[in-house]
């Protein structure tokens, strides 16, 4: 079950560190050429994608066994440009099965 609920998670993480580019696009664009359209649409999709991917780490962490201070890593990476991509890149590399 957990290589499911992993390729759930590295899923969630993409989409996720993808919204977060673009909404720093948009919130660019909405103050530097006045049009907030895009954080309006961006920024509701960008907070569901957070959330399910914290309650997905804490998931996956619980059930992979993952060491807190990964876990901690894990979670940073949600609040970092680029840091879904690198957790994802981090769960390709890992042995099925390893923990901490």
């Amino acid at each position: 079950m957990t290589s499911s609920l992993e390729r759930t998670f590295r899923i969630t993480a993409l989409a996720e560190a993808t919204s977060f580019l673009a909404l720093l696009v948009a919130t660019y664009v909405k103050y530097g050429h006045d049009e907030p359209v895009g954080v309006q649409i961006l920024g509701p999709l960008h907070g569901l994608l957070f959330i399910a991917y914290v309650l997905l780490a804490f998931n996956l962490a619980s059930r992979a066994g993952w060491a807190t201070r990964t876990t901690g890593l894990v979670l940073v990476g949600a609040v970092l440009p680029f840091g879904g991509y690198v957790v994802d890149r981090w769960l390709a590399r890992r042995p099925l099965g390893a923990t901490g």
